[in-house]
């Protein structure tokens, strides 16, 4: 057990030091200069051992008081993986936590980016619009190996990093659903919709919902990314 540990540190620790390269400053002191992408380390049965940044991401998941379970590495066909994947089924908020409901495996990127969003973004909107805590967020799910409807091009869902939000329950009872109250719904629960979408867009890359098109009627599509797409 020692010397597996032994290695298994060491590795880490290689791979830590191969993030970093010095350049000599104008000044006379130093600079980091850009990061090499690190080939992934292969174990003795062929599977990818997580990397530093991987550690990184759920040791900061775990900070923020989510219960969650790592999941092994998979490849389910071309363009469709789950890597450094999690299934998370509660998070911590300021003064209570949160269930989820039908989620499947995300990213661990993608899980802290929900977490974040979740707590600071709709709690604090159910209590400020609502009058009353959140309970639970309803998901349509999360991993699924397929394209963008209509393309031929592999929808974020294939790689575990995008959630679909169909509805929040709060703590008195209610159920607020993307669907039936969008347009329909009280004017405060109008308002605390747009809010929390609006919320999602400064933290997640693209942010679809009933504004977009029908297809999304009835959730709204949360996907991590470079971009900023919000409708």
């Amino acid at each position: 057990m020692m010397r597996g540990s032994n290695l298994f540190a060491a590795t880490f620790f290689a791979l830590a030091l191969s993030g970093c390269q010095f350049l000599p400053g104008s000044d006379g002191g130093s600079r980091v200069g850009p990061v090499r992408p690190t080939p992934p380390t292969i174990d003795r049965g062929g599977a990818v051992m997580p990397t530093l940044a991987d550690q990184q991401c759920l040791a900061k998941l775990s900070a923020a008081g989510a219960s969650y379970s790592p999941l092994p590495n998979r490849v389910d066909g071309p363009g469709c993986t789950q890597i450094n994947s999690v299934s998370l089924t509660g998070l911590q908020g300021d003064a209570g936590r949160f269930g989820i409901a039908n989620l499947g495996p995300v990213t661990c990127e993608t899980a802290n980016t929900f977490a974040g969003w979740v707590r600071f973004g709709v709690d604090r909107a159910a209590r400020q619009y609502l009058g009353s805590p959140l309970a639970r967020v309803e998901t349509m799910g999360s991993y699924a190996c397929r394209n963008v409807a209509g393309s031929s091009r592999r929808s974020a869902h294939a790689r575990a990093e995008a959630i679909d939000i169909a509805a929040f329950v709060l703590e008195d009872g209610r159920r607020v659903s993307v669907l039936d109250d969008w347009n329909n719904g009280t004017g405060a629960e109008r308002e605390f919709l747009r809010v929390v979408s609006r919320s999602a867009c400064k933290r997640f890359g693209t942010v679809l919902g009933p504004e977009y098109n029908a297809a999304h009627a009835n959730h709204l599509h949360l996907e991590i990314g470079g971009g900023s797409f919000c409708r």
